[in-house]
């Protein structure tokens, strides 16, 4: 009796202890108030961003203000990233004419953000943005201005490897996050994983959750 009785606090205390580590260590990252969508996963509370200051690829400066009075459909990624970047962008491209087509008060914008700024010149976003949309935004900063920024999108980027090789990698997230028009982040599209397939959006969840997420705010 004593046994069961020690097994079944055992229970009970390892019960709880799963409650707390989920509620505390990993949170819910989704709003049950949010827009009715089925991929795009809404954050609790809109996320404001901290003060920043890129480049863009023409030269000309990307601020908060930028951000204001559209949508922005932001991806994170590099240009010398050879599969989930070129990927995710033509993917995004492929979309672009049906975005534009959604009702909404405010323009909807795509942004390649690079976390690469030591080798993402302006020139090389410029010709890079160029290969898929030139109506696209593509821009980067110093990691000063990043870390932050990527921090406040509720995603991370990091060095893989020594910067000094010349074909080093970039690790980062392949989540794609939906700002508003008041230029606070909302939520995010998170990628598939698939078995044997590339990590990445698939961009017809955008295009089916982007109606209703524009309605509700």
């Amino acid at each position: 009796m004593k046994q069961h009785s020690l097994i079944g606090l055992v229970l009970i205390v390892a019960f709880i202890g799963g409650i707390w580590a989920a509620v505390t260590i990993a949170p819910p990252d989704v709003n049950p108030q949010g827009p009715a969508t089925t991929y795009f996963q809404t954050y609790p509370a809109p996320r404001g961003l901290p003060s920043f200051r890129l480049t863009e690829a023409g030269g000309e400066p990307v601020t908060n203000a930028t951000l204001r009075d559209q949508w922005t459909v932001i991806f994170l990624g590099y240009t010398y990233c050879p599969d989930v970047c070129p990927t995710t962008m033509a993917g995004l491209n492929r979309i672009y004419p049906q975005l534009q087509q959604i009702p909404t008060e405010y323009p909807i914008k795509i942004m390649f953000l690079s976390v690469d700024p030591k080798r993402d010149t302006p020139a090389r976003l410029r010709s890079y943005k160029q290969y898929f949309n030139d109506d696209f935004i593509a821009a980067t900063g110093d990691h000063g201005q990043l870390f932050g920024l990527v921090r406040s999108f509720g995603l991370v980027y990091a060095m893989s490897e020594s910067t000094d090789q010349p074909d080093y990698l970039v690790d980062h997230s392949a989540s794609i996050v939906v700002v508003s028009p008041k230029a606070e982040v909302v939520g995010r599209f998170k990628p598939d994983a698939i078995p044997g397939a590339l990590t990445v959006v698939d961009p017809a969840h955008i295009i089916a959750d982007m109606p209703a997420i524009v309605a509700a705010h």
